[in-house]
């Protein structure tokens, strides 16, 4: 399995891909920070990031994160060295497994770059650090949530283009069912509330960037991850099995 996942995380470094995907990240990065500072109050500021994260992971899993998951599956398809992939000894869920590392790293690399932020803010103002750990693992558990579905959809299309408009479309779609938690309608109907919180991103996530690491929350994000990785361990098996 490590020599997949060797293979697809140099497939993407040996493409334009993870470095669009990370000098992305680092511009809106950029942008909330230069924009936070030149609208701070006082010269002594105290950063907790908050919405700083909030804002920045919407854009990264609608935007960004589509363009690495795209060609997880979709452009074997279209290569046609997804039959080369199916006969290997490797089992499906190592496959999956390997290329779901492999987009995870980049994202992981992303984050770390990340850091510079935070340590300049510290030399100027005040970071609340548990705000700040808490919004670093929420950040990494959405962005894994997202790139499991985004595995999901690629193994269901043919091209790289379809398997990117899929995972945006899909993930805006989301977006706009998870605004939805606030709403008077299911206030109202507090047991479909619970449901859509319990598969509410937003919902945990701002939980997190407040410094609030919940076991609920934990438990959802990995239940979220893990039944999208084995939707997709069952879709490529099937496409295996076919050609059997």
């Amino acid at each position: 399995m490590f020599s997949l996942y060797k293979k697809e995380l140099q497939g993407y470094f040996l493409s334009p891909l993870a470095y669009t995907f990370i000098a992305l990240v680092m511009l809106i990065f950029s942008g909330f920070f230069i924009w936070w500072i030149f609208t701070a109050t006082s010269t002594q500021v105290e950063f907790q990031f908050s919405y700083f994260f909030y804002y920045n992971i919407l854009l990264t899993t609608i935007l960004l994160i589509p363009i690495l998951t795209m060609r997880a599956f979709a452009e074997e398809r279209k290569n046609g060295t997804e039959v080369l992939l199916l006969s290997s000894p490797l089992s499906v869920s190592k496959i999956v497994l390997a290329k779901f590392l492999a987009v995870a790293t980049v994202l992981v690399i992303a984050m770390v770059l990340s850091l510079i932020y935070p340590l300049i803010a510290s030399i100027y103002g005040y970071v609340v650090i548990p705000n700040l750990i808490a919004s670093y693992v929420g950040y990494l558990l959405y962005g894994l949530a997202y790139i499991a579905l985004g595995l999901l959809i690629s193994s269901f299309m043919s091209t790289p283009g379809l398997a990117m408009l899929a995972s945006v479309a899909v993930s805006l779609i989301l977006f706009f069912v998870e605004l939805m938690l606030g709403s008077s309608f299911l206030a109202s109907l507090p047991v479909l509330s619970d449901v859509l919180y319990w598969f509410s991103n937003q919902a945990k996530f701002e939980n997190f960037t407040q410094g609030f690491c919940q076991l609920s929350d934990l438990v959802s994000y990995v239940t979220e991850i893990i039944v999208f990785l084995l939707w997709t361990i069952i879709s490529i098996e099937k496409r295996r099995f076919s050609r059997s």
